[in-house]
């Protein structure tokens, strides 16, 4: 088929053609920022999953759905060993000097910007270009503490935000990389504005462990949460979301070829992506058949285990790859640390480092008390097909 209508998108983020199986996440969104917009006391979201099943789409596609709402939208992925008050300033900064273009909330909005150059002064961060007229408000965000600071700073945001009738939504990715003093800062946060009656919302998305993680850090934080998780597919989805786009552009695809790749892929989205494009690529005639998919599936795998899961083993060091590569040859998850210890011939008591360590690169994660995981679906599948 022609190469140039291929309507799959399997690059990282990307948005697929159809966003099959996301309803209700979207809904809920969509119902949160229009209650926050009323004072209505919201629950902002955190999107739990695996890699590769969609979480980055729908903090996208979120922050599409706010704006239409009339809101002020900031992105921001958490990397590892970076404070949270370098990521955000630039944000607040951006919006501020937005709503103080706006009559209604100019002086609300002055007064934010001045909170925002002590807390910039305090937490050492680099100002590009002078602020002209604004000096830091002595005593307001300027603590050094960010549990106090950074609440401040959202309220003065959602102040001048609910004064213009305006809402902002701040979306972050990979939350399990921010420090427990940043997660509880954020928390802290949004439990003011929630307080407060102010339109502002949180939607953060990353691994499994944020439920665990946020509640270690605010126990009230199950409460101002939703946990969505985001996995596979359900078949129906699943296939919708290989079909449907195949139909629009007027091709089809054949059931026993469909039933294949949600089958194999056990509907992961970003795998159902990969190997949809590629089957596209190799079918001849306006029909995908199983023969073409087939032809397909040595491809995907090659540009899986080259791409996707390559570049996340590269991260681990010798001992690491060790660990992981016992966990996978212990068949598929969740593994207990004593079998991990038992196959490697060490003692239980040996392994926390490099649990803790292969766990802060994001590969594995904590299903529960003495049970490990990887975070990356199938990789079990593609450390076994090394060795």
């Amino acid at each position: 088929m022609d190469p140039y209508r291929n309507p799959f998108a399997p690059g990282a983020g990307s948005r697929p053609p159809e966003l099959a199986g996301r309803d209700d996440i979207l809904e809920d969104a969509k119902i949160a920022c229009g209650r926050a917009l009323l004072g209505r006391n919201p629950r902002s979201m955190m999107l739990l999953g695996l890699r590769g099943t969609g979480k980055t789409v729908l903090l996208n596609e979120i922050g599409r759905i706010a704006e239409k709402q009339g809101y002020f939208i900031s992105k921001i992925e958490a990397p590892e060993h970076q404070s949270l008050a370098r990521l955000l300033y630039p944000e607040m900064r951006k919006v501020l000097r937005a709503l103080s273009s706006i009559e209604a909330t100019k002086q609300l909005a002055h007064r934010g910007l001045r909170a925002l150059r002590g807390f910039a002064s305090i937490f050492k961060i680099e100002v590009a270009g002078a602020e002209i007229g604004v000096e830091p408000q002595p005593g307001l965000a300027d603590s050094g503490d960010i549990q106090f600071d950074l609440p401040d700073l959202f309220t003065a945001i959602g102040k001048a935000a609910k004064a213009g009738g305006r809402g902002w939504v701040l979306l972050i990715d990979e939350v399990q990389y921010l420090s427990e003093a940043d997660l509880s800062a954020l928390i802290v946060s949004i439990h003011r504005m929630s307080q407060e009656g102010l339109p502002v919302i949180m939607v953060g998305g990353g691994l499994p462990q944020i439920a665990r993680l946020a509640g270690e850090a605010k126990s009230y934080s199950e409460r101002l949460f939703l946990y969505p998780g985001v996995g596979a597919l359900d078949p129906a989805s699943a296939r919708q979301a290989v079909e449907k786009p195949i139909v629009e552009e007027n091709a089809a695809i054949s059931p026993d070829a469909l039933t294949q790749i949600v089958t194999k892929t056990q509907g992961y989205p970003f795998f159902l992506q990969e190997w949809s494009s590629k089957a596209w690529d190799n079918a001849e005639g306006s029909e995908i058949t199983k023969h073409d998919v087939d032809n397909a599936y040595t491809e995907t795998l090659t540009s899986l285990d080259d791409g996707f899961f390559r570049v996340r083993l590269d991260r681990l060091t010798p001992k690491e790859t060790e660990f992981v590569t016992v966990m996978a040859s212990l068949g598929n998850g969740p593994y207990a640390m004593s079998d991990i210890a038992k196959a490697l011939g060490k003692k239980l008591s040996s392994l926390g480092p490099v649990r803790a360590k292969t766990i802060s690169k994001g590969m594995i994660y904590s299903t529960e008390h003495g049970f490990l995981d990887f975070s990356v679906p199938l990789f079990a599948e593609f450390m076994r097909r090394q060795a």
